[in-house]
């Protein structure tokens, strides 16, 4: 059997896609740290739920997958428009509540919206995008666009009776639609293990006879490789597939959640495996990048978030009359109260 680093050795991946995942890793990363500091300042407010550690498997998906493609993923989604390169500045507001956020202001941390980049958004039912992600590819498939939606999930989420209605479903339409479940070891507070018998995630697509495989998720190149090859089936008709991403994430579920379910020495052994880190030393090994080159791509990521704390802090609030906008299709709809 071949081993993830033999897979890496035997795919050539050029120095413009190392450098496209170290950009936009770095910059998710970066995005999120600050994320954490501002919400601990009281500047973000509500849910908070962060991406660090498991940027590989957004960088990965983008990477391998085509422009006009879908995203659909669940309320830790600050992350996977900014790796499809929604400007950070966007994203900032909406944590802030501004008007000048991705949802208008409207929707905070865990409703983050970009359909000009194909992102059909966070959302904060446990599972409730899942049959969303199906239901995109259903059009996809019913207009012959070739195009495939990627549905991300955690693995608290393949509890859910949504997840195999789902599931069953996508075969009998044998849609064009990538399931990702993006394992990082626990269902909020609660480790996999002490809440399924299958602790093998991907194993679950057997009962629908879906093509499932484990992908390293800590590895942008096995991602890529496993979203590529799962796209590549969709577009010439073969239907869905079912990835579990190994991953971890470094901080709690959310903001408010210490962690303390998990030891020291389980989160180190995890940091020693950073997906970051990771791909800096395969770019150096490979001399793809030098140290300076490196160096400059940090600056200028620091400067850009640094510059979309700006923005979000400068931009306004929604007003009392922006209430009913972005509510109905008609602009005057009839039944919206007269000033």
């Amino acid at each position: 059997m071949k081993t993830s680093q033999d897979k890496k050795k035997q795919t050539a991946f050029s120095k413009a896609e190392y450098r496209f995942w170290y950009e936009r890793m770095m910059l998710m990363r970066r995005f999120e740290e600050k994320s954490a500091q501002l919400y601990g300042r009281q500047k973000i407010k509500g849910f908070c739920h962060l991406y660090i550690g498991q940027e590989a498997c957004a960088a990965g998906a983008v990477s391998a997958l085509k422009k006009a493609d879908k995203y659909i993923t669940a309320y830790r989604d600050h992350a996977l428009p900014i790796a499809l390169g929604t400007e950070p500045k966007y994203v900032m507001a909406e944590l802030f509540g501004k008007k000048t956020g991705t949802s208008k202001g409207r929707g905070g941390s865990m409703h983050i919206f970009d359909l000009n980049k194909g992102f059909f958004g966070g959302h904060g039912i446990v599972g409730g995008q899942i049959p969303l992600g199906a239901g995109i590819a259903f059009a996809e498939k019913y207009q012959k666009t070739q195009h495939v939606c990627i549905t991300y999930m955690g693995d608290g989420a393949v509890r859910q009776g949504a997840f195999h209605e789902t599931m069953n479903l996508a075969m009998i339409y044998n849609l064009p639609v990538i399931f990702v479940i993006e394992n990082n070891g626990y269902a909020m507070g609660t480790s996999v293990e002490r809440t399924s018998n299958v602790t093998k995630l991907y194993q679950l697509g057997s009962a629908y006879d879906m093509p499932s495989y484990e992908v390293d998720g800590m590895s942008v190149e096995d991602v890529h490789v496993a979203v590529q090859k799962a796209a590549q089936r969709a577009r010439i008709g073969e239907g869905p597939t079912l990835l579990e991403m190994n991953t971890y994430r470094y901080k709690g579920h959310s903001m408010s959640d210490p962690a303390q379910y998990r030891t020291k020495e389980e989160l180190q052994s995890y940091k020693e495996k950073d997906p970051i880190i990771q791909l800096k030393a395969t770019i150096l090994k490979k001399d793809l990048l030098g140290e300076k080159e490196i160096e400059e791509i940090d600056q200028k990521i620091k400067n850009q978030v640094d510059q979309a704390v700006s923005f979000a802090e400068e931009s306004p609030y929604p007003s009392t009359e922006d209430v009913y906008e972005h509510v109905y299709v008609e602009k005057d709809y009839p039944f919206v109260p007269a000033d």
